[in-house]
């Protein structure tokens, strides 16, 4: 039986490991703690699922709740994916938001084709500007 939760505290040491049991650890900086305690403070929503005490999967959103939320997370412990961990936390994830906000995410490589499969539009127009550049150069 899987738990979720909007309100249960994450820490980075707890979000890294599952970082690590999903693919999602070689596209985020787990090496840097200061960054990931960032990331999990300044998330405006985060749904997470528990099997007892094991994290074993993540939301992490930046939203306005009314126009739009940038699903920045989706991670899942590969030992309990398909299993409808992912669709059920983006579920809980919409069930927060205002009835106009769209959900919007870049997927990793792997995860391109799961996206369109459980109802996500595709948009061709994403421009992403590097830290280290400046608008303009």
């Amino acid at each position: 039986m899987i738990d979720y939760s909007t309100t249960t505290p994450l820490s980075p040491t707890t979000f890294i490991n599952l970082l690590h049991r999903s693919t999602l650890a070689e596209r985020r900086p787990v090496d840097d703690a200061e960054t990931i305690a960032g990331m999990l403070a300044n998330a405006d929503l985060t749904v997470t699922a528990w099997d007892g005490e094991l994290l074993v999967g993540v939301a992490r959103s930046v939203t306005d709740f009314t126009y739009c939320c940038y699903l920045s997370d989706l991670a899942v412990d590969v030992a309990y994916q398909r299993q409808g961990i992912g669709v059920e936390l983006i579920a809980r994830t919409q069930a927060q938001l205002g009835p106009r906000c769209n959900l919007i995410l870049l997927a990793a490589p792997a995860a391109a084709d799961y996206y369109g499969h459980i109802g996500f539009n595709h948009h061709p127009r994403c421009w992403i500007l590097p830290r280290d550049k400046r608008p303009g150069r």
